[in-house]
């Protein structure tokens, strides 16, 4: 029962660290971790409701609602009704937003120096913590008996 010897842990002093390392990359564009991770979603998909965003970022509605609405003070996303669902709100990023991506396209090579890995070692990881995320979701299924992610 040491905690050294936990890999909870271990995994979340990693998650600190590489927050700080974000912190200080992501600084000049003037964005945060998480709205750098809003953005790599919006990047991707273009166009995604509140509660979708939420899923993929494993953020709850009270943390995430807060953080888009700074990022669209900033100019960076536009929030709006959605026209087949007025309950449901979509998220895009605005030209602003997309324009970020060339401010930030460093970020990935400043990653991989900080974590002195190479990239397929960074990439062997990152699949060993997707199976591990997958495993303790099922964990968490298995053990409420809800069928629901706590």
């Amino acid at each position: 029962m040491r905690l050294d010897a936990q890999l909870c842990f271990a995994v979340h002093a990693a998650s600190r660290a590489f927050d700080s390392v974000y912190r200080v990359t992501l600084r000049e564009a003037g964005l945060t971790y998480p709205q750098y991770l809003v953005l790599l979603v919006l990047w991707e998909h273009g166009e995604l409701s509140v509660k979708e965003l939420g899923q993929r970022l494993r953020l709850d509605s009270g943390t995430l609602s807060p953080l888009l609405k700074r990022m669209e003070t900033a100019g960076w996303v536009e929030r709006r009704r959605d026209r087949a669902d007025e309950r449901s709100v979509v998220v895009r990023p605005t030209e602003e937003g997309l324009g970020l991506r060339e401010r930030v396209c460093i970020v990935p090579e400043h990653t991989v120096e900080s974590t002195g890995m190479s990239i397929a070692e960074m990439g062997e990881l990152r699949d060993r913590l997707k199976e591990l995320t997958d495993s303790l979701d099922a964990a968490v299924v298995r053990l409420s008996g809800t069928g629901a992610r706590a």
